[in-house]
């Protein structure tokens, strides 16, 4: 069997849903549209996602793949007389429920990988300070804190995390996975302008993030902001090695955009991910 593989384009509303990852009796994400691809193409399939999202939180930017039969495909194509991956995105839209969109079907480059291949995944957070509530339109997406916080040293608590580091006092753990993670960009803001005006909203880009990282992120900085914790605080945690800070909800929390390297660097980059990451050696350097 000859197969291609397909490179998706999504976004949802994790509100309903149990996280990204397929679990018995519970709605997810990626159970819903493996249902619906299975319904239009006749045939079960698996997919394959850049990042897999908890419980409650939402995705604008997310990026799956799967593997398809060539000849599925194909009849696809001849009984609507467009490309397949086309019609694939018409199709869903009409089975999928409203809380889950694929935006976007194409056929992958060579070397694609959904997961592997990714360079960065860019998350936002929204707070809603003080004592008025979010507008009712985006309560669903914005967390409200009903103290005033302050977010010049959120940002300064926040900026002393970046770069190459052990992040165990910031994630769950799963048994055999590595904590070392590259955190390119943290930083709050209060929005000026947009949808956002008057928001606190944190921008966190990596290489990738493990269980629960964003959300204990925030919660650290969150417990700044409001004069609970000093400004050094959640960076003495890293150093440490030790959990401390509160899990911020879901509500608040949107995968935003995920990257991916020229066409011609895909399979390298999945092969360089793929390898086990470590710290480098005390005076030396990494790449």
């Amino acid at each position: 069997m000859t197969t291609v593989r397909l490179r998706l384009d999504l976004a949802y509303v994790g509100t309903d849903f149990a996280g990204w990852a397929r679990q018995p009796g519970l709605r997810t994400v990626q159970g819903v549209l493996e249902d619906g691809l299975a319904t239009v193409l006749r045939d079960e399939v698996r997919l394959v996602v850049a990042g897999r999202t908890d419980a409650g939180v939402h995705a604008r930017g997310q990026v799956a793949h799967l593997d398809v039969d060539a000849d599925r495909l194909a009849a696809l194509r001849a009984r609507d007389g467009a490309a397949g991956p086309q019609v694939l995105v018409r199709r869903l839209a009409g089975v999928l429920p409203a809380d889950v969109v694929v935006r976007e079907a194409r056929v992958a480059a060579d070397g694609f990988d959904a997961r592997f291949s990714a360079l960065r995944r860019t998350y936002a957070y929204r707070v809603r300070d003080g004592a008025v509530p979010p507008d009712p339109w985006t309560r669903g997406y914005v967390l409200w804190h009903r103290h005033p916080l302050e977010v010049g040293a959120m940002d300064d608590a926040a900026r002393r995390l970046e770069g190459l580091h052990d992040f165990a006092a910031f994630c769950r753990p799963r048994p055999g996975a590595t904590t070392i993670r590259t955190l390119e960009a943290f930083g709050w803001l209060r929005a000026q302008h947009g949808a956002d005006a008057g928001l606190l909203v944190a921008h966190v880009q990596a290489d990738a993030f493990c269980h629960s990282m964003v959300r204990a992120l925030v919660g650290a900085c969150l417990a700044v902001g409001q004069g609970s914790r000093d400004v050094d605080w959640p960076a003495q945690l890293l150093v440490e090695g030790r959990r401390g800070a509160a899990v911020a909800p879901a509500v608040g929390l949107t995968l935003e955009d995920v990257q991916y390297p020229p066409d011609g660097e895909l399979a390298d980059r999945a092969d360089r991910t793929r390898a086990r990451r470590s710290l480098p050696e005390p005076g030396g350097c990494c790449d």
